[in-house]
Formats: C-alpha cells, structure tokens, sequence
C-alpha cells in the first residue's frame, strides 16, 4: 500500500486538493506495477505560513 504525504501551506481548496489526490493517485498506478487505486493512500498536511521556512526566512514574512 502505497501511503503519499504531502505538506502544503493552507489555503488550497478542497477542490485542489481532490485533484492531487487523483492526479498522484494516476500516476502511482501507472509507474508502479500492481498497485490499484483502492490501494494508494495520500495524505495532505495544511501548515500554517508561520510553521514553514525556506531560506531562513518564514513564509508568513514574506
């Protein structure tokens, strides 16, 4: 079973996040043999911009 995390910084729609998990879920069963939709989990982790850094900098700061 194929379990996918991803974190992204809030404010995606529900409708966004419905088409990435079809989308990963597409393209784990077309690279990986055998594996079926019904056995790929993707899991998505809304970060608030003052949890996430890139560059030392916060997201939130910038």
């Amino acid at each position: 079973m194929p379990l996918i995390e991803v974190s992204l910084i809030e404010g995606h729609t529900v409708e966004e996040k419905r088409r990435f998990a079809e989308d990963v879920t597409e393209l784990i069963c077309k690279d990986l043999k055998g594996v079926t939709p019904e056995m790929v989990w993707v899991k998505i982790t809304d970060m608030p911009a003052e949890n996430f850094g890139v560059a030392g900098t916060l997201i939130a700061d910038r």
